[in-house]
C-alpha cells in the first residue's frame, strides 16, 4: 500500500493536480488531498486505485529495501537509448590524478 508521501511526489513526478489525479482515478480530490495531508488513511482498494492511475502516468513505486520506500518516473525506451548515448559521448576514459 502507498503512503500519502508517495502519492504526492508520484503526482509531483508526473505533473499531475490532485483534480486531473481525481480525473483518472475517480477518487475524490478531497480524499486525496487528506491522504497526502495524512489527514486520513483512505482503504485499500482506493489506495491501489491511485496507485495504478499514477503507474499508467509512468510513476513507479519502490518498496521498501532497506534504503526506505519511494517513487522514481518510469523511463521509455528513447529516453533509455539516449541517455546511454550521453554516458558514451566523453570519449576514452583518462587518468584523472594530477601529478
Amino acid at each position: 500500500m502507498i503512503t500519502g508521501a508517495q502519492c504526492r511526489a508520484a503526482r509531483a513526478l508526473v505533473e499531475w493536480t490532485r483534480d486531473k489525479l481525481s480525473g483518472n482515478s475517480r477518487v475524490d480530490a478531497l480524499v486525496i488531498e487528506e491522504f497526502e495531508r495524512r489527514i486520513s488513511v483512505p482503504n485499500q482498494v482506493v489506495c491501489d486505485t491511485l496507485q495504478t492511475a499514477l503507474e499508467n502516468a509512468g510513476a513507479v513505486f519502490i518498496v521498501e529495501n532497506g534504503g526506505g520506500i519511494g517513487v522514481r518516473l518510469k523511463l521509455n525506451r528513447s529516453e533509455v537509448k539516449r541517455i546511454g548515448v550521453l554516458e558514451n559521448e566523453g570519449g576514452i576514459v583518462g587518468i584523472d590524478a594530477v601529478p
